[in-house]
């Protein structure tokens, strides 16, 4: 018998990019000494970020970079779906429409015909929205761009079987595990990581800088209570609309607080 046969089959991975700036694929990249371990251990069907080659599916796995923004994007993340066996939303854009579901707020043919020199040929959804609005998602990773440690945990849960292990908590612990001085009580600067989903490592605090929610809404967040404590620190309701009008504006918990704030801003 061939050597190839007693082989056991290796899981089939897929990365897949819709509307984004592909900064969550380029996270997968650069786990570099992590990658050789993942790429011996899966074998990599389609990953355009990475090579040409493509294997046709089913897939055991399928990591989905991107917001969907127009109707042949939509009909092909349901080709998507139906060929994986997991799927995995991952970063701003695909868990929350991204930076480019600020359009949602607005007329979407006014941007279209100030941007465009001939928008008639402009194909394009009124919304960009999360991949969980139109598919079933078995997880989903939030960032703008995505913490390649957390990639890795998903990644490896998935292909042994296992819920990924990914803390839920706010940026806040994060903080207090790094031991920082809590920028907004110490030097009263305006800080989103009270309603922020950990992941980051408490990047901005951990410099004096305040949380500008990268990593989208934590579980439970009180944002109107964070609306409050902002007010008190001097930040109008126009600042306070913009605040959470981020990455992740589309969010439910980003994007309802700011709609409460629209009459003002």
């Amino acid at each position: 018998m061939p050597d190839d046969a007693a082989k056991p089959r290796r899981p089939k991975l897929a990365v897949w990019k819709f509307a984004s700036c592909d900064g969550c694929q380029l996270s997968l990249l650069d786990c570099e000494d992590e990658l050789l371990a993942v790429a011996g251990a899966v074998e990599i069907a389609h990953f355009a970020e990475a090579t040409r080659a493509s294997v046709k599916g089913p897939y055991d796995l399928s990591l989905v970079e991107g917001s969907i923004t127009t109707a042949h994007d939509a009909e092909r993340i349901r080709e998507v779906r139906r060929n994986s066996r997991f799927l995995v939303a991952i970063g701003a854009c695909a868990t929350a429409g991204g930076i480019q579901a600020l359009r949602n707020f607005a007329d979407v043919r006014e941007y279209l015909s100030v941007v465009y020199a001939k928008p008639q040929y402009i194909s394009t959804l009124a919304t960009s929205t999360a991949i969980a609005e139109h598919v079933a998602v078995d997880f989903e990773l939030r960032g703008c761009p995505i913490s390649k440690r957390q990639l890795l945990e998903v990644i490896s849960a998935f292909l042994t079987g296992r819920r990924p292990t990914v803390a839920p908590h706010s940026v806040c612990i994060e903080c207090k595990l790094a031991g920082n001085v809590c920028v907004m009580a110490a030097h009263g600067t305006p800080c989103l990581g009270p309603v922020t989903h950990a992941g980051c490592g408490a990047l901005c605090p951990s410099y004096t800088r305040g949380c500008y929610g990268c990593y989208g809404p934590m579980e439970t967040p009180n944002a109107p209570a964070l609306s409050r404590w902002l007010r008190e620190l001097g930040v109008d309701e126009a600042a306070l609309k913009r605040v959470y009008r981020n990455f992740n504006a589309n969010a439910a918990a980003f994007r309802e607080e700011s709609e409460r704030h629209m009459s003002e801003g």
